[in-house]
């Protein structure tokens, strides 16, 4: 067997696919924002009470701003986040099994680490943790591995089309009726969110276990694991066929830009069939389809767009920028959280539903503004990031070299 277990070294890195990573990243707190500034209702629809400030007023420059990050980031990155988690599950597994080492046992151990971190994440930081859903749907992934990349489409297909399916299923026979609670919850509610977040850590439990443990069970079995799964299987087809890893023509990428345009096209339909039908409930079942679908050509076209770049200037700031970001992309998740619950938590300046949308974009830049270069600097000195060391050491039962010159 041989003795390799550490992480891939810098000069055998893919940068299309740590520049990818980063950049979805980054791109993710652009709703991730929402939550954490606001009652999670608000993710859901966000023209709920919008006349109170609070909860995310929807008017003027708002209105822009919550428009932008709904057209071109929500569902975007995150699109692009799985796909890649899916890629990289193939890419692991494959470069163990190259290594003659127990492939299945490191994934499995590399996951339980994952779900461990993600379950602290959830229940001591945020409920807004992907984390574990991650973990759970990469145990199943290991097993549809050895299918070729058509078979993989075709389960991904499979996957990404039960929820819309569901959705205009219920949308036809019962209507908004079903979803009437979540999408316009009592202004109470709401109020009571926003004081609990406002208040200390422990007050804060109430809301956030009983939101993971949502999330991680029948939200997980009845929404996530359905996206999730069809994304990252359709992350491991794209990696099989070349795409992620920047091996595909150029007309092939700018192709994939213009269907990234389409999308938007779609998205922007959707917002003018809600708002044409004023925001209805009913309505509101139908125009998710519109996001759902459009959010799959956009996030296509951020792939071709990002790969062009790196292509035009692989050895430039920007894609020196976006790599590392990508390669400490772990430790930048959880340090996103860190920081943006300090903002807007009650334990530490307590801004939780009192900042406009436009003010969240501004905090939005400064994390970004933090963690750019904080992730360029570190990787001068350091392999990988703080949390990867963690997640390396626990996964190959051994401490791995850390800095560089080590």
């Amino acid at each position: 067997m041989t003795r390799d277990p550490g992480p891939t070294p810098p000069s055998e890195r893919i940068t299309s696919l740590d520049a990818l990573r980063g950049f979805a990243l980054l791109g993710i707190l652009l709703i991730n924002v929402w939550v954490f500034s606001m009652p999670e209702q608000t993710l859901l629809n966000p023209n709920v009470y919008a006349d109170a400030a609070a909860y995310g007023d929807l008017s003027g420059a708002n209105y822009w701003a919550w428009f932008a990050g709904h057209v071109f980031a929500q569902s975007k990155f995150i699109t692009i986040f799985s796909a890649l988690f899916g890629a990289g599950v193939l890419l692991f597994v494959e470069s163990k099994e190259a290594k003659g080492q127990d492939a299945v046992r490191l994934h499995l151990r590399r996951t339980a680490v994952l779900i461990g971190v993600g379950l602290l994440h959830a229940y001591l930081l945020w409920y807004g943790d992907i984390l574990v859903a991650y973990g759970l749907t990469g145990i199943f992934l290991l097993y549809v591995r050895d299918l070729d990349a058509r078979q993989l489409a075709g389960l991904s297909a499979v996957f990404l089309l039960f929820l819309p399916a569901v959705e205009l299923f219920t949308a036809v026979s019962i209507g908004g009726e079903a979803i009437a609670g979540q999408w316009l919850p009592s202004e109470a509610a709401l109020r009571q969110q926003v004081a609990t977040y406002r208040g200390g850590w422990l007050g804060q439990m109430s809301h956030r276990v009983d939101s993971s443990f949502q999330r991680q069970t029948t939200g997980f079995i009845g929404q996530n694991f359905w996206r999730i799964g069809g994304i990252m299987l359709l992350g491991m087809a794209l990696y099989r066929w070349g795409v992620l890893t920047g091996e595909r023509s150029t007309a092939f990428y700018r192709r994939l830009v213009a269907g990234g345009v389409v999308g938007v096209g779609i998205v922007v339909a959707g917002v003018a069939y809600v708002e044409a039908n004023d925001w209805s409930a009913d309505a509101a079942l139908f125009w998710r389809q519109f996001n759902y679908v459009g959010s799959l050509l956009v996030a296509g076209g951020y792939v071709g767009a990002v790969t062009l770049f790196v292509r035009w200037r692989g050895e430039g700031i920007v894609t020196t920028a976006l790599a590392a970001v990508g390669r400490t992309a772990f430790t930048n998740y959880l340090l996103q959280t860190v920081i943006a619950t300090t903002v807007f938590y009650g334990h530490g300046l307590g801004l939780f539903g009192s900042v406009t949308r436009v003010e969240q974009y501004a905090i939005v830049a400064a994390i970004w503004a933090v963690q750019i270069p904080l992730s360029v600097l570190w990787l001068r000195y350091f392999r990988f990031g703080p949390v990867e060391w963690v997640w390396r050491t626990l996964t190959y039962g051994e401490a791995q070299p850390m800095r560089l010159d080590g």
